[in-house]
């Protein structure tokens, strides 16, 4: 037949060598691949604060008190130090300049400028300790008709128009130089009531003026300095923590 002599296909005759995969261990079974990393895409993700030692200066007028606020600054912002820097009224819109953000007393008009109002306070007269006007629990300006009223060339309020009154006869004083003169009984003086209470002396005393002008305080920085640091800072004033959110 014509078949004869021939071994079928596929089947391997007797003493005949088995072929065997010999590729290398490594080869046949490869190890698993790490998978491959994949950066992790953050919206709106803020910016680091920066490791560069910096101050936070915060200009305050005289009279305001940012105690409170300094104390929370401290507790969230160790690694920033706060540089109180004491501007005069009559100076804040220049001191604003080199400032991060200030206390300051309105009005101060500038449209570079953000403000956020604050508290008013309440005006008093200031007298000696012996003036008749002490003797009532509050006054009024009809009640300063016939007074020497002192209008202090560092004078947060303004001019106040009191019929009646006497104009000092006098060069205009500071009103750290006022509050003395008072004391003497020589006149007397209108202020805020945190700049009485800053110099206070026991022989002068305050009572309110309760329809004299309000002062009011408020916290003002540059509309193009607006840094995390200054954000930080509105926050603590608006009474934010931490963990609140704009």
């Amino acid at each position: 037949m014509a078949t004869q002599g021939r071994r079928p296909a596929g089947r391997a005759g007797k003493g005949s060598p088995v072929r065997r995969n010999r590729a290398a261990p490594a080869q046949r079974f490869p190890p698993p691949q790490p998978p491959k990393k994949t950066a992790k895409v953050v919206f709106d993700a803020p910016e680091p604060d920066s490791d560069e030692p910096r101050t936070f200066r915060l200009g305050v007028v005289p009279g305001a008190t940012p105690g409170k606020w300094i104390d929370a600054w401290k507790q969230r912002m160790p690694h920033v130090p706060v540089e109180i820097v004491s501007v005069k009224v009559a100076d804040q819109r220049e001191a604003l300049d080199d400032l991060d953000a200030a206390l300051v007393r309105m009005p101060l008009t500038d449209e570079t400028l953000h403000v956020i109002t604050l508290y008013d306070e309440v005006p008093v007269v200031v007298a000696s300790i012996d003036s008749h006007l002490l003797a009532v629990d509050e006054l009024t300006i009809a009640d300063l008709a016939g007074e020497i009223v002192m209008t202090p060339i560092d004078d947060p309020l303004g001019p106040i128009d009191i019929p009646g009154a006497v104009s000092a006869s006098f060069a205009p004083l500071t009103v750290a130089e006022a509050i003395p003169t008072a004391a003497a009984g020589t006149g007397i003086v209108i202020l805020p009531m945190s700049l009485a209470r800053m110099h206070h002396r026991k022989d002068v005393g305050h009572r309110p003026l309760v329809d004299g002008p309000t002062s009011t305080v408020a916290l003002v920085w540059r509309r193009e300095h607006t840094t995390p640091d200054v954000e930080t800072f509105i926050g603590i004033v608006r009474g934010r923590t931490s963990n609140s959110s704009r």
